[in-house]
């Protein structure tokens, strides 16, 4: 049956198990409520079908149908924690204090990062607390492919995810190698999900290259991501049908303003122009003319080009490439409002008052030829009257003039009714022809950057009041209220500081008052912390269908309007846009299907836009600490940018931000205070406080890692000797050289050039042992005979005096008896250990008991896992390190089932 009547079916059951069935349903029971006097539903079990695979509603063992709200479910997204937790992020909220669903790791059941599932919820039993939940089915596995490294065996072998957030590897049987060595950083497309004792199985399906090679870190981060450059073939076969200009009879119905001055304002590097801006001064204010490349002339809906731009969402800048929207035909050429050449446009053409209010305004469709391309470097050198810059560009310099008062008009107003001003830096990584960083910039805003910035607003503010006051479906850009805790928190500081925020009786807060405080505190030693802290308790822009206004710009109406080449919001709005031309309206009809589609548009955008930002920031982040990794050992003076139970994190005056690991500040025990955001020593009273300046010594860049770990000048201890640094490229395995036995002391061996990230265990006689198995299912019962044998023949051998007491059970020393032995030990060891054994502990939190260094997930560079820092001494008396007692020698065993569940267990 077609779509819409399925969408109309879909609607009716929903609509009914909302408001009118008081509890659960058999099938037939549903479709007779449905149904009235003789009439049928055609394609009830379809529509009822689709509901279910959606979780809109919920089939229970009964075989009964009910919303999930109703049964104490909940259906949303996965996001997990690097530390093996995670939260559900729910589809619908219907209550404000229907909060993130926390599930701890034992009730992951085998669902990944991003998975869609259903959770049964338990209420918290704290105030303020997220609620708990248990996951009962998965609706989408959304991990298909994976990057990572491979590791190989013989007959088997493994592929670590590089995203902390996966935390289980996948099995690779030999045959689905596809040529990858160890080290190599593969693709690795899931055959088999995971199960509770098994772990994903896939094949490699591209080999990227060596990790460390030029380029092939930015590969894996943008097929972690599915990004691509290029299109499909029927995307670009359409791209190269465009015009290079425009026709002729493309102008009519258009406004002519090619004999309008316009001038683009950009980076010296943007290729993608999609804004040219005209301006003069008129009756006491201003004419503003925005102008926007029409793009919606040249893709058009549902369109192969069109599908695309909407698969993509948005461009992404990574920090060596740009992986455009559209192909280069469009972003660069017909789209591109490049200097010289005639382009079709959709103008924003408004008068501004004297007080920085639009008076009038049209939104048209128009032909246009950009006078001149300006660079933002050109524009604040003119303005500041630097020759012979200005001499030289004498014909624009009134218009630039205008522009700047213009854009002091428009932010004065913006900041009168409340906007909040944010000072952010932009981090700018310059790389050699290889794609190693040579230099890193920080840069803050520019005069040249403000103007485009205010013209740009002005113009989103107007075409989005513009389609609200019609009543039309429309995309707009909203930013919403901060959340509660998050305000609560801010006040907590600011009571702290002698500060205080009003908040109304409903528990909101205005823009404006949060300005009011940041104006208070300008210039003063607090101004950082107050900054960064509100900054921290804003909410996330995002697309909506509701006009729902913009909280940082405290605008009642916001839309994107001005980039349409790189953002498909952008697009859509011209195309709304362009449906109003003829009638003024659109039509009934059309406007119902705009109001089912629109919806889903707008999340889907969103969700891109949150990737590429993700993507960007790793890229740049990974180079950042390349980069560093030449300085380590060096002294730096920073600012403390965030604080945490496990230590600070200090931004160096370049924008790179490292980790001081509470373990090493080695002159008191420090605690977190949430409320001061600071780190206080227990017996001295030193505070480590949020915005404070300290200074650090570079102890560690792991690239791999993407890690930065510093410790403090004053309060810590740096030994340059034991600082050994991983390598930027992993060493292959040597190869056995021909007619050489392999035996296994030469598989053991460790690879020169290799570098671990902390000192290897040194391997008990039962770990040797375990390195012999990792099979996917291998072993048998003859093998098991003769562990038994062993164990019995170890047990009869006696300990010599003050050897440490070994378990019952496992055979293992006590964790304390193993808390001096530093290191992560080798890969099979954790993998063993990381399998449930029955009467042990599971996994994660036995084992790091057992270790000489805390393992804790953090929220800096890149969510990544930060050990102590090697070159830090530790502080325990070398008394208390004890020597294993020998054991009697045991009999390798074969492959055993209990590998089965690969490298990771499901907690």
């Amino acid at each position: 049956m077609e779509q819409e009547q399925l969408d109309i079916v879909k609607e009716r059951i929903r609509a009914f198990m909302r408001e009118d069935a008081y509890r659960p349903l058999k099938e037939d029971e549903l479709a007779a409520g449905l149904r009235g006097v003789g009439e049928d539903v055609p394609g009830f079990a379809e529509a009822l079908a689709a509901l279910e695979a959606d979780g809109a509603v919920i089939r229970n063992r009964s075989g009964l149908y009910g919303v999930p709200s109703r049964m104490n479910l909940v259906v949303g997204r996965l996001s997990m924690s690097p530390k093996g937790f995670g939260f559900i992020i729910p589809d619908v909220r219907d209550t404000e204090e229907e909060t993130d669903v926390f599930v701890p790791g034992s009730a992951l059941a085998t669902a990944m990062h991003g998975d869609r599932v259903v959770a049964r919820v338990t209420p918290s039993e704290q105030p303020g607390r997220a609620r708990e939940g248990e996951i009962i089915r998965i609706l989408e596995r959304v991990n298909t492919r994976i990057v990572g490294t491979f590791e190989r065996s013989k007959a088997f072998g493994f592929v670590t995810p590089d995203s902390a957030k996966i935390g289980r590897d996948v099995f690779v049987l030999k045959k689905d190698f596809n040529g990858a060595k160890t080290g190599s950083k593969v693709v690795v497309e899931i055959t088999k999900w995971p199960e509770q004792r098994r772990s994903a199985e896939g094949r490699v399906v591209e080999v990227l290259g060596a990790a460390g090679d030029p380029g092939v870190d930015v590969l894996a981060v943008m097929r972690a991501y599915d990004l691509d450059e290029k299109f499909p073939i029927e995307v670009a076969a359409a791209a190269m049908r465009c015009p290079k200009n425009p026709l002729p009879e493309e102008y009519e119905g258009r406004r002519d303003r090619r004999d309008f001055p316009i001038v683009t304002i950009d980076g010296e590097d943007t290729k993608d122009i999609d804004d040219g801006i005209y301006a003069y001064e008129k009756d006491g204010g201003f004419f503003l003319g925005v102008y926007i490349a029409d793009v919606s002339h040249y893709v058009r809906a549902g369109e192969p080009l069109d599908v695309e731009a909407a698969r993509r969402g948005t461009s992404v800048y990574l920090v060596d490439r740009v992986i455009p929207m559209l192909p280069k035909e469009l972003s660069n050429g017909i789209c591109s409002l490049n200097e010289g050449v005639d382009r079709l446009s959709m103008a924003c053409e408004m008068e501004i008052g004297a007080d920085g209010e639009v008076k009038s305004y049209e939104i048209v469709p128009c032909v246009i030829h950009v006078a001149r391309r300006l660079t933002y470097t050109l524009v604040n050198k003119v303005l500041a009257g630097e020759e012979p810059f200005v001499a030289d560009n004498a014909d624009i310099r009134p218009m630039l003039e205008t522009l700047r008062r213009l854009r002091d008009t428009l932010r004065a107003k913006r900041h009168r009714r409340g906007s909040i001003d944010f000072e952010l830096s932009e981090i700018k990584v310059k790389l050699d022809a290889e794609g190693h960083p040579i230099a890193i910039e920080k840069r803050t805003g520019s005069l040249g950057e403000s103007i485009i910035e205010e013209c740009m607003l002005i113009a989103n503010e107007t075409v989005a009041r513009h389609m609200e006051l019609k009543e039309e479906p429309f995309v707009y850009r909203v930013h919403e209220q901060p959340n509660s805790e998050k305000i609560e928190r801010f006040q907590s500081l600011l009571t702290a500081l002698g500060l205080r925020l009003h908040i109304d009786e409903n528990g909101k807060v205005s823009s404006r008052d949060i300005q009011s405080v940041l104006d208070k505190v300008k210039g003063k030693p607090e101004e950082r912390i107050i900054g960064a802290v509100a900054l921290r308790s804003m909410q996330q822009a995002r697309y909506s269908t509701q006009s729902l206004g913009h909280f940082g710009l405290a605008a009642r109406y916001y839309t994107h309007f001005t980039s349409p080449i790189r953002r498909y919001p952008d697009l859509m709005v011209h195309r709304l846009l362009r449906e109003t031309f003829a009638t003024g309206h659109i039509s009934a009809e059309r406007r119902e299907k705009l109001r089912a589609i629109l919806p889903e548009t707008a999340e889907h955008s969103s969700a891109r836009e949150r990737i590429a930002v993700e993507a960007e920031r790793e890229t740049t982040d990974m180079k950042k600490i390349e980069y560093m990794a030449q300085f380590v050992g060096e002294t730096y003076e920073g600012v403390i940018s965030g604080v945490t139970a496990f230590g600070i994190f200090v931004e160096l005056d370049n924008g790179v931000e490292g980790l001081v690991h509470v373990s090493t500040m080695v002159n008191d025990y420090y605690s977190y205070v949430e409320e001061q955001y600071a780190m206080v020593g227990e017996r001295t009273g030193t505070r480590y406080r949020l915005g404070d300046t300290v200074t650090i010594i570079i102890t560690r860049a792991d690239i791999q890692a993407r890690t930065l770990d510093f410790v403090l000048k004053d309060n810590g201890v740096y030994e340059p000797g034991a600082v050994k640094q991983p390598a930027q490229k992993p060493a292959q395995k040597p190869a056995a050289k021909d007619g050489a036995k392999k035996g296994k002391r030469s598989q053991k061996k460790k690879p020169k050039g290799s570098a671990d990230i902390i000192a290897a265990v040194p391997s008990a006689p039962e770990t040797r042992r375990k390195k012999t198995r990792g099979a996917h299912g291998t072993g048998g019962s003859s093998a098991q005979r003769k562990d038994r044998a062993a164990k019995a023949a170890a047990d009869s051998v006696p300990a010599r005096a003050g050897a440490p007491a070994r378990h019952a059970k496992s055979g293992k020393a006590p964790a304390g008896a193993q808390e001096e032995r530093p290191g992560r030990g080798n890969r099979n060891e954790r993998r063993r250990s990381d399998a449930p054994r029955a009467g042990a502990g599971s996994g994660r939190g036995e084992e790091r008991g057992l270790r000489d260094y805390h393992r804790v997930t953090v929220t800096g560079l890149n969510s990544a896992v930060w050990p102590d820092p090697p070159g830090y001494r530790t502080q325990r008396p070398d008394a208390e390190t004890t020597e294993k007692p020998r054991r009697a020698p045991r009999p390798a065993r074969r492959m055993n089932r209990k590998t089965e569940g690969g490298t990771r267990s499901a907690d």
